[in-house]
Formats: C-alpha cells, sequence, structure tokens
C-alpha cells in the first residue's frame, strides 16, 4: 500500500504565496511521477504541475510564471510553491503519485487553499 498526505493549505489574500507539501510512504519502489491537481467547486479536477522522476517540470498555463514544483527524491516529496495568488487558485489541492513497478496512481485526500480579494 502507498499513502500519500497534502500539507500546507490555508487561507491567503490575493497576491500572497503558500508552499504545498506531498509525502509519499509505504510500499514504494519506483515512483516516476508527482504530481498536482485542482478542484474548484463545481469543476473538474485539473492538471497543476508535475515533476517527473527525470526531465522537465511542466505546468498548467494558468499558473505558469507564478506556481513552482520541487522534488526530493530522498524524502518522497513534492512541493508546490505558489506565489502572486489569485482568487481563481481556490480549490481543493490534490497530490497525485505515479508508482512505474505497478502501474499505479495514487491520491491524497487533498488540501484546501483559499484566496481571498
Amino acid at each position: 500500500q502507498v499513502q500519500v498526505v497534502e500539507s500546507g493549505g490555508g487561507l491567503v489574500q490575493a497576491g500572497g504565496s503558500l508552499r504545498l507539501s506531498c509525502t509519499a510512504s509505504g510500499s514504494i519502489f519506483s515512483i516516476i511521477a508527482m504530481r498536482w491537481y485542482r478542484q474548484a467547486p463545481g469543476k473538474q479536477r485539473e492538471f497543476v504541475a508535475s515533476a517527473p522522476l527525470s526531465g522537465s517540470t511542466n505546468y498548467a498555463d494558468s499558473v505558469k510564471g507564478r506556481f513552482t514544483v520541487s522534488r526530493d527524491n530522498a524524502k518522497n516529496t513534492v512541493y508546490l510553491q505558489m506565489n502572486s495568488l489569485k482568487p481563481e487558485d481556490t480549490a481543493v489541492y490534490y497530490c497525485n503519485v505515479y508508482i512505474g513497478v505497478t502501474a499505479t496512481n495514487y491520491w491524497g485526500q487533498g488540501t484546501q487553499v483559499t484566496v481571498s480579494s
């Protein structure tokens, strides 16, 4: 089993910053990618950023230049630094971990980010 736990959400004013963390634990043999998604009320879950084991990071157009994803492989942890936050960034942010050996995706429980105007 793999456990995925996010932390770092909260309430912030527009223009502020937050840093999310996500740590995977358990039967981890080969994490290929760690990704962030978000889901706003009444909307579908959408991709935010990814940090693959190798290669370049990727971002949704809506967060490019404001969000930065980074990864600590030794700790099986991925971070999402969010700057210049906007009210439209308000959502539950989910961490996704893809295990290559079993070709399985695991999700965290989500962390709420609320940006007030």
